[in-house]
C-alpha cells in the first residue's frame, strides 16, 4: 500500500522568491537542512543533518522535473524512496500558494512524521520569506 502526503501552504511572497527558496542550496539549509542540491534534472544530492542512533542523518535525492517557476520533483529516500513534488501558483493580494505531494510513503505511522516534518519545515519557510 502506498500512501500520499498532500499539504498546502500559503506565502505573502513573489512566486520567483518562493521558487528561490525552493532551488538555492544556501536557502534550503535555512529552512530544511545542509544540502547540495542543484536544481537540474538528474543532479543527485543530500540532504543532511546530525545522526542519531536510529539514522544515519542523510536523505538521498535526484532531481525529476524543474519547469521555473511553476514545479519542482525529486526523490526523497531514506530507507523508502519518495517523490516530493512542489507546486507553485500565484494568488491575488501577492500570496503564492505551494502545494506539497509526498508519494510512496509506505505506512501510516511515516505518513504522520512527514507531515509533521513538512509542516515545520515550511514554518522556517514562511520566516526566511519574510527576510
Amino acid at each position: 500500500m502506498s500512501l500520499t502526503l498532500s499539504l498546502d501552504f500559503q506565502f505573502t511572497s513573489s512566486i520567483e522568491k518562493v521558487w528561490s527558496a525552493l532551488t538555492d542550496s544556501n536557502k534550503l539549509t535555512k529552512w530544511i537542512m545542509q544540502n547540495d542540491f542543484k536544481p537540474v534534472v538528474g543532479h543527485r544530492f543530500q540532504f543532511r543533518t546530525q545522526a542519531t542512533e536510529y539514522w544515519n542523518g542523510i536523505i538521498e535525492g535526484e532531481v525529476l522535473v524543474v519547469d521555473a517557476p511553476k514545479q519542482l520533483s525529486y526523490t526523497f529516500a531514506s530507507g523508502e524512496v519518495h517523490t516530493v513534488t512542489w507546486t507553485l501558483q500565484e494568488l491575488e493580494d501577492g500570496k503564492v500558494n505551494l502545494h506539497l505531494e509526498q508519494t510512496g510513503i509506505s505506512n501510516p505511522q511515516a505518513l504522520g512524521g512527514a507531515k509533521y516534518g513538512w509542516t515545520n519545515w515550511c514554518g522556517e519557510l514562511e520566516k526566511l520569506l519574510a527576510e
